[in-house]
């Protein structure tokens, strides 16, 4: 899969690093992330010092794995509105796992894309918040985020079913799907 945009890759390389914490407790390792940006559709172009560089006809995201996990995407364009970095640390105070994407253009978004950060208790590996998180796909009509049951479940309770994952605009939902008016990506639930 191809991603045409920096915020469909960091939505779908962040859900994939989200199952990756809450099933070991921990960060991913830098060849993990690797090998999801390959099977995102980017090829790696160099990996040196622990510094991953990866690129796709329209997208490039450096991966530099330390002690936290940092993830820039950009277009291949150079355009730096568009781009996002996903942030992945372990917060020692809070004793909790913390993914957040973030814009680089805060005009755009308003705050972290998925409407809240990833939060994991260390421990007991429980999700603490209501991330918003999917793989984004694209149909004829445009990008669309396709979101399981359970997400939606726990953003039905977070009481912010009508606002956007993605931009934070209005969303009109109609049976399992809803488009944002302000962006344009389409979310749908898909119940197993």
């Amino acid at each position: 899969m191809i991603m045409m945009e920096p915020v469909a890759l960091a939505i779908s390389l962040a859900e994939k690093i989200t199952r990756t914490m809450l099933s070991t407790r921990g960060l991913p390792s830098g060849n993990e992330v690797g090998d999801t940006l390959k099977n995102l559709g980017l090829e790696e172009l160099c990996l040196r010092g622990g510094v991953g560089v990866y690129r796709s006809r329209d997208l490039i995201a450096l991966a530099i794995p330390r002690e936290s996990l940092i993830i820039d995407v950009i277009s291949s364009s150079g355009d730096l509105s568009d781009a996002v970095e996903i942030v992945a640390y372990r917060d020692k105070k809070l004793n909790a796992l913390i993914l957040e994407i973030l814009p680089a253009n805060d005009i755009e978004y308003e705050g972290n894309i998925g409407l809240e950060p990833v939060i994991i208790d260390a421990e007991t590996g429980e999700l603490l918040s209501n991330p918003v998180l999917g793989e984004v796909i694209e149909e004829e009509e445009g990008m669309v985020l396709v979101i399981d049951g359970e997400t939606y479940e726990r953003w039905s309770k977070s009481g912010k079913l009508d606002t956007c994952p993605v931009c934070g605009g209005e969303l009109r939902w109609k049976n399992d799907r809803a488009l944002c008016l302000d962006c344009g990506y389409e979310i749908k639930v898909v119940k197993k």
